[in-house]
């Protein structure tokens, strides 16, 4: 498929499609068992034929579709192993690909964005795009002063898109749950259609771009590509070199996936204290491992697509920090009382301290020591036991609430850990807290009235 499907009745049948396919294989996969096959073989068989319908129907869409799978994506390291196999390969391919919206329908969107002489603009332009997302491509390019540039234009009727895609898939969200254990996929759809706006406007986009741009521009472990021009739907960026971290998950040296690791957990926590916002699309495609021949601590990590971004002026909220510190320090009845200050424990409810600082401890085990080993294992078991009914931590996880505000906050930490461990990373995560969270090496007083 090399265009952007818009006819909201096309794209809904082939999401509805989705169920009515994989009932059917559970049909047919049933006689087998009946005939005599391996239960465990043809369980394996299904899962992934699953995937593979999946995954080819999120990338043909593109639109919301896919931003769903890429947000998914990033979950892939809590899926159980036996499980994991069949949809990683997917998952991963997910990340970087889409089928190209064809050189002539690039050329009219460029002509009408840019000016009929939009050529003039560029010394070169390839034709072929050099990646593809969830609403738009890139295509590398060389700018009319011998930059080397990133061209990122969106597809005709993305916004319709998106939006449709988003209503049909929060319709079928009972069946791409499973997919990940302990995950509530709705809230996860309704939090995407809310962002959708801001991610179609790249005036929004390049604002951000360039703060990250203009504070990072001498730092020597993040870089951040500064924006050349924008205009519409059209945002060219000088562009960046690098190994995606989707190649150095499936196939990178320890010493890579370390060095990456350390990284993403510095931008975690340091772009918001130095940019006042929050990059909130840390799937692996969105970033770049830039090695030269020195040293490791000499190796950048480069940012890509600040399309999504949360707003906090003061950088991470304190309580964030605060509680963290409290539990750490086993003081469970401080911990109990900030969450219900900040909205996570609602006033009907009555809850254990010692339940809630027990469920707590094992999420936050990065932070009791100065290198963590971040493990797919490690976060499989830490979604199987919230995930698992006859858990405790299954029953205190029920009566929490996720407050408005830190529902993206809550997302991008979840996903950036997620990359952690598909990286299998050995990261100084809780000397990166130290330096830029704020209340966690010292207690911060919430302002007044707040």
């Amino acid at each position: 498929m090399s265009d952007l499907p818009r006819k909201a009745v096309t794209r809904t049948a082939r999401l509805a499609a989705l169920p009515l396919g994989i009932a059917g294989r559970a049909t047919l996969g049933l006689g087998r068992r009946i005939g005599g096959r391996s239960a465990d073989v043809v369980t394996a068989e299904l899962q992934q034929a699953t995937a593979d319908q999946l995954f080819k129907v999120l990338g043909e869409l593109k639109g919301g579709a896919m931003k769903f799978g890429q947000v998914l994506s990033v979950f892939e390291a809590a899926l159980p192993e036996e499980v994991a196999g069949p949809y990683r390969a997917a998952l991963t391919k997910l990340q970087d690909a889409a089928p190209p919206m064809p050189a002539a329908k690039v050329h009219a969107a460029l002509a009408e964005r840019l000016g009929p002489n939009w050529r003039k603009k560029f010394r070169s332009f390839d034709d072929r795009p050099a990646a593809a997302a969830s609403i738009g491509q890139v295509h590398r390019a060389v700018w009319h002063d011998g930059r080397r540039v990133a061209v990122k234009i969106q597809y005709p009727g993305a916004g319709d898109a998106l939006l449709s895609d988003l209503t049909q898939l929060s319709r079928v969200a009972w069946l791409l749950g499973p997919l990940i254990p302990g995950l509530d996929i709705k809230p996860l759809i309704t939090e995407l259609r809310s962002r959708v706006a801001e991610e179609l406007d790249y005036a929004l986009e390049a604002e951000a771009q360039r703060r990250h741009a203009e504070e990072f521009a001498d730092d020597p472990d993040i870089t951040v590509p500064g924006v050349v021009a924008q205009a519409d739907q059209v945002l060219v960026s000088e562009w960046l070199d690098g190994t995606p971290l989707s190649e150095v998950i499936t196939k990178g040296t320890q010493q890579e996936r370390d060095r990456a690791g350390q990284l993403l957990a510095r931008f975690l926590f340091a772009g918001p204290s130095r940019t006042g916002l929050l990059h909130a699309d840390p799937h692996p495609g969105n970033f770049r491992l830039i090695k030269d021949d020195g040293p490791v601590e000499g190796w950048r990590l480069g940012v890509l697509d600040f399309g999504t971004v949360d707003r906090l002026p003061e950088g991470l909220p304190a309580p964030i920090g605060n509680a963290l510190r409290m539990a750490l320090a086993g003081d469970a009845a401080g911990v109990l009382d900030m969450l219900r200050e900040e909205g996570f424990v609602k006033p009907s409810i009555e809850l254990d301290p010692k339940a809630v600082l027990d469920y707590l401890l094992p999420i936050i085990e990065p932070t009791t020591v100065e290198t963590f080993h971040f493990t797919r294992a490690w976060m499989r078991a830490q979604a199987a036991r919230i995930a698992d009914p006859r858990s405790p931590a299954y029953n205190l996880g029920k009566q929490l609430n996720l407050p408005p505000a830190y529902l993206l906050i809550h997302r991008v930490t979840l996903s950036t850990i997620g990359v952690l461990c598909q990286l299998g990373a050995n990261a100084p995560f809780r000397a990166e807290m130290r330096e830029w969270l704020p209340g966690f090496a010292n207690p911060v007083d919430e302002p007044a009235g707040s």
